[in-house]
C-alpha cells in the first residue's frame, strides 16, 4: 500500500468526496485507511469499567484505499506523495577496494 499514516489526502468517492484531511491509521491487511474527521458514523458502547454510562459515540469508520488519493501543496489531486523539503545531511560512505587473491 502506498498510503502511511500522516499523509494528506482527498476523499474521491462517498458520502464524503472532495472533502481533505490526513490518514490516523493504515490498515493493510484489509486494504483501507482512516481518515481524521471523515466517514464518521455511530457506534453504542456498553457500560464497562473504564466507561460507566455507555452511550452513542461518533467515530472514524475505515475508507477503501481506492477512494482516496494524495492532495499536493496546491490542494490538488496527485498520484504520488508530496515529500517534505527537509534538508538531510547524508553520509557518503567509501568501499575499501578489492583484495587481490592469489
Amino acid at each position: 500500500m502506498k498510503f502511511k499514516t500522516g499523509d494528506k489526502v482527498i476523499i474521491t468517492a462517498g458520502k464524503n468526496k472532495g472533502n481533505i484531511s490526513k490518514i490516523i491509521k493504515v490498515i493493510k491487511k484489509d486494504n483501507k485507511v482512516i481518515v481524521e474527521g471523515q466517514n464518521l458514523v455511530k457506534k453504542h458502547i456498553k457500560p464497562s469499567a473504564n466507561n460507566q454510562t455507555g452511550g452513542i459515540v461518533t467515530v472514524e469508520a475505515p475508507i477503501n484505499a481506492s477512494n482516496v488519493m494524495f492532495v499536493d501543496d496546491k490542494n490538488k489531486r496527485s498520484r504520488k506523495r508530496i515529500e517534505s523539503k527537509k534538508e538531510e545531511t547524508k553520509k557518503i560512505v567509501k568501499k575499501s577496494p578489492k583484495k587481490a587473491t592469489k
